[in-house]
């Protein structure tokens, strides 16, 4: 890559892809399908074995620095949850990695000779010292890379010591086989890479491997995936708990207003049963007011009647003096015609008519008067 490739891409990183105003590059979105997850995380597979054993080539999704940058500009307001896909892909790829170990082992035990479990032990800590004598150093090129002296030959003391080890470790490993099996090469399987390595193999050839972009890349893949599931479960708890609380509210919500449309409700069923208790003493209320009103009534009924009757009473005493009177007078009249008589009959006979109408006229005229007073009577007692 030229110096102005570089300069370009390190631009791109920095600013995203609307550097300078320049928007032709903005066809296609971070958040697009098309685009790689895994490379906008700084992750994928194909970036960081590229140049290895195992280079993977080009990857089937876009990738662009520009489009990394964006993305890690508006991560920081919002987030886009690009951990769980990028996740998939490297479990995929650890998968698939794992499975061809499997497959290298099968066929080392296939190829090899049979030995015994104590033999096989012995060889197995040959390789182990191997192993951590690689790693140490990997880890001393890189101190003394990074200028560290000291750290670098504290590292290289532990390095003499494994050494030591591994010799003691091989010697055991040699009594214990025939010399003709024991110059047979015996090869392992690396669990991180599926790499193979040989049980005799030198130290310059170890740290090759330990130290190597191969190696150290499927460290990276494999921290990389445990950091990943770590976030995704750290962000799928948060969420489960966001729409727990979400859920807690819309619930909360429900109750209250449940509680406010009861209370509602209540209060309703309340002015309703009070609108009917004031209506029911309302007209308990006209009905004690009509009873009174009847009662006064009656009441007067009742004085009139009992004054009409003490009027009709008087009447008839009234009448009943009447008529004793007139009966007395008409006896006194009776008395007085007889004592006339008496007297007319030595009289003459002209006298004795003339008397005789005159006693016929009053004895009508007392007719007339016991008739009157009969009617007077009459009328009184209706």
């Amino acid at each position: 890559m030229s110096a102005q490739a570089q300069m370009r891409a390190m631009l791109d990183q920095l600013m995203g892809t609307s550097r300078d105003g320049d928007t032709t590059r903005q066809r296609i979105k971070f958040s697009d399908d098309r685009v790689c997850k895994s490379h906008l995380l700084n992750c994928c597979p194909h970036d960081v074995l590229s140049g290895t054993r195992m280079d993977l080539g080009e990857c089937l999704k876009v990738h662009d620095l520009a489009l990394r940058a964006d993305y890690e500009i508006a991560s920081k307001e919002q987030d886009f949850f690009f951990e769980l896909d990028a996740m998939d892909h490297l479990q995929s790829f650890i998968a698939d990695c794992d499975r061809r170990t499997e497959v290298a082992k099968k066929r080392l035990a296939e190829t090899q000779k049979e030995i015994s479990a104590e033999v096989a032990a012995k060889a197995e800590r040959v390789h182990e010292l191997n192993e951590e004598i690689g790693k140490l150093l990997a880890k001393v090129e890189q101190l003394g890379a990074e200028g560290n002296v000291e750290e670098s030959q504290k590292v290289m003391d532990e390095v003499e010591k494994a050494r030591a080890k591994k010799r003691e470790a091989e010697e055991v490993y040699r009594n214990s086989m025939p010399a003709s099996s024991f110059q047979q090469q015996k090869l392992r399987v690396c669990e991180v890479c599926s790499a193979y390595l040989g049980l005799h193999d030198n130290d310059r050839r170890l740290a090759d491997h330990f130290g190597g972009k191969l190696h150290l890349g499927f460290i990276e893949i494999r921290e990389k995936l445990e950091e990943l599931k770590r976030v995704v479960a750290e962000k799928q708890e948060k969420r489960n708990q966001e729409r727990l609380k979400r859920r807690e509210e819309r619930e909360r919500e429900e109750r209250e207003k449940l509680r406010r449309s009861r209370s509602r409700e209540h209060r309703r069923h309340r002015s309703r049963s009070m609108s009917r208790e004031r209506k029911r003493r309302t007209r308990s209320k006209s009905r004690e007011k009509r009873h009174r009103h009847r009662s006064r009534s009656s009441s007067r009924s009742r004085s009139r009647s009992h004054q009409r009757s003490g009027h009709s009473s008087r009447d008839r005493s009234r009448e009943r003096s009447r008529r004793r009177s007139s009966k007395e007078r008409f006896r006194d009249q009776d008395l007085a015609s007889r004592d006339r008589d008496r007297n007319s009959r030595d009289r003459s006979p002209r006298d004795r008519d003339r008397k005789d109408k005159k006693r016929s006229y009053e004895s009508a005229n007392g007719r007339s008067e016991d008739r009157r007073s009969s009617e007077e009577h009459e009328a009184g007692e209706i």
